[in-house]
């Protein structure tokens, strides 16, 4: 009787057109004060042999610091100490394929990510560029990897961007900035060691936290909500609102960001992001703006589309005293202006998700520049 109510369930559910995605979690984490000193250990049943090293691309950040000496590197492995100071490209994803396949004579048994969504983005991308061939650019979209890429672990140092759960490598390439979004872009292992926030910049922090809670308003006001993303971007929201407005200690906000940043990662896996992600992508398209800070310059001014969760962003701001910059619009041209509108208005799931499938007849490039020339 049972399984008869299951096959009529299910005959139910195909007849009436559904087909939901199947999206892969990241299989592998550990938390916890000093759980990087783990690393050399989860790395060891992955290694192949002594001529398939690991490569470590780390935040140069870290060059010189206490972090280096704790890498647990063994043989040939690598560190490349790459710079964060701009958003990962499909050139640079490329470049450091290439390398990696000239410097040894076969795969290596993984590639680790350290640092925050740059690195850990730019890590997934290079594991995947690793198996699959071309150029990344040609990946830049929804479900183009064919083949499986090597096994890879992030290492989050910043909390907010929720790179270290999602599917997504966001890269900017020679046309557009869009993800390498696949089932073999997650992550095979992932370490929380709430210990590596500590020398995160304040502005940083901020920046890079609103990234997280403004992900969570997305997705929560969003037409592709359900109860998977909220349960998850409930949490993540709570946690946000603690760390951003609440007197917590010093380890209870690294703690509670880095949960917040899973949970809101997690959040958007089976829903989407908005208006702010949508334009921030122009921004840093065009004028190369941080994600972070790009997503805080824009939702400074999207009232009219989420009126709550900007006077929470506004009375987060003043409370940790955080003035955006002025006047990075300013001079632009029409043309400079037409570019980010076009990079904008080609993300059609998150204007979807933000104003329905009619989104088309709510929005448009007059609206956009309007918005734009506030920043």
């Amino acid at each position: 009787m049972k399984i008869e109510k299951q096959i009529e369930k299910k005959e139910k559910g195909a007849a009436a057109g559904h087909k939901y995605k199947n999206f892969p979690m990241v299989p592998k984490v550990i938390f916890g004060r000093g759980s990087f000193m783990q690393l050399g250990e989860i790395l060891l049943p992955k290694r192949r042999n002594s001529d398939a090293p690991f490569i470590f691309l780390v935040d140069d950040f870290f060059h010189g610091k206490d972090l280096e000496q704790q890498i647990p590197w063994l043989f040939n492995d690598q560190i490349i100490f790459i710079s964060a100071e701009e958003e990962p490209k499909t050139a640079q994803v490329d470049a450091l394929v290439a390398k990696i396949k000239s410097d040894f004579d076969e795969l290596p048994s993984g590639v680790v990510g350290i640092g925050g969504g740059t690195l850990l983005d730019l890590a997934k991308a290079v594991a995947i560029m690793l198996t699959n061939k071309g150029s990344s650019e040609q990946y830049q979209g929804w479900d183009l990897v064919a083949n499986r890429a090597v096994y890879h672990v992030g290492v989050p140092t910043i909390s907010g961007t929720g790179a270290e759960v999602s599917r997504t490598a966001v890269l900017s390439g020679p046309d557009k900035k869009l993800g390498i979004n696949s089932d073999y872009t997650t992550y095979d292992q992932v370490v929380l060691d709430p210990n590596l926030l500590k020398t995160v910049p304040k502005e940083q922090w901020f920046y890079t936290g609103m990234d997280c809670f403004i992900h969570c308003i997305e997705s929560l006001t969003g037409t592709y909500l359900n109860a998977f993303s909220q349960s998850y971007g409930e949490k993540a929201l709570d946690l946000c609102k603690e760390v951003f407005l609440e007197n917590l200690s010093e380890e209870e906000s690294e703690e509670k960001l880095m949960m917040a940043s899973w949970h809101g990662g997690m959040s958007i896996a089976y829903s989407q992001v908005g208006v702010a992600h949508a334009m921030s992508y122009g921004l840093s398209y065009l004028l190369g703006v941080k994600h972070g800070i790009g997503n805080c310059l824009v939702f400074e001014h999207l009232g009219e589309f989420y009126p709550k969760g900007v006077a929470l962003f506004r009375k987060m701001k003043a409370k940790h005293g955080i003035s955006l910059p002025k006047g990075i619009c300013a001079n632009l041209s029409e043309e400079d202006f037409n570019i980010m509108i076009s990079v904008s208005l080609s993300m059609d799931a998150l204007w979807e998700n933000a104003l329905g499938t009619n989104w088309r007849e709510k929005i448009n490039a007059e609206k956009l520049k309007e918005i734009y020339s506030k920043i």
